[in-house]
């Protein structure tokens, strides 16, 4: 009796896959277009299945197009805290100041944001006074009063 080569078994076979496993919209029109090119000219396709077929495949369509959609809005949603604390530059932001005795807010104080900066996992104000304060303390954003930069520009 003849053995069988242990290379053609199934479980030693190579898989051979090609491609992605998991069909796409083009897919999707590539195999209708195949099933409509080859149908039977005496029993074609009925219009209840064609008309079922495009319905799913515009759905298929919509549902890419919204998570393409959603995709691009969590990657502007992304941006770097550098980036996204930009818009406060030339803005008056308040925030409070400690007490180093008591640790306790002693006032607030608020001044105009020159610039912005990062640093250590950190994003940092910088003002006109020179001072520079994290993010986390600003407790108010405004636009600058014209009239009081007159009366500091007199003072």
């Amino acid at each position: 009796m003849t053995s069988i080569d242990p290379s053609l078994y199934l479980q030693n076979q190579q898989v051979r896959g090609t491609g992605s496993s998991t069909l796409g919209k083009d897919d999707f029109l590539k195999i209708l277009m195949a099933q409509i090119k080859n149908q039977n000219p005496l029993d074609p396709m009925k219009d209840k299945e064609f008309i079922s077929q495009m319905t799913e495949f515009s759905s298929l369509e919509q549902m890419t197009n919204m998570s393409q959609s959603f995709q691009r809005f969590i990657d502007t949603q992304n941006l770097p805290p550098l980036i996204q604390y930009s818009g406060l530059i030339g803005k008056e932001v308040s925030y409070p100041v400690y007490d180093q005795e008591t640790g306790l807010v002693d006032r607030t104080e608020s001044d105009i944001v020159q610039a912005v900066n990062q640093s250590g996992g950190e994003t940092y104000l910088e003002l006109e006074s020179g001072e520079k304060i994290s993010v986390a303390y600003i407790t108010k954003v405004g636009e600058v009063d014209g009239n009081s930069e007159k009366e500091v520009e007199e003072g």
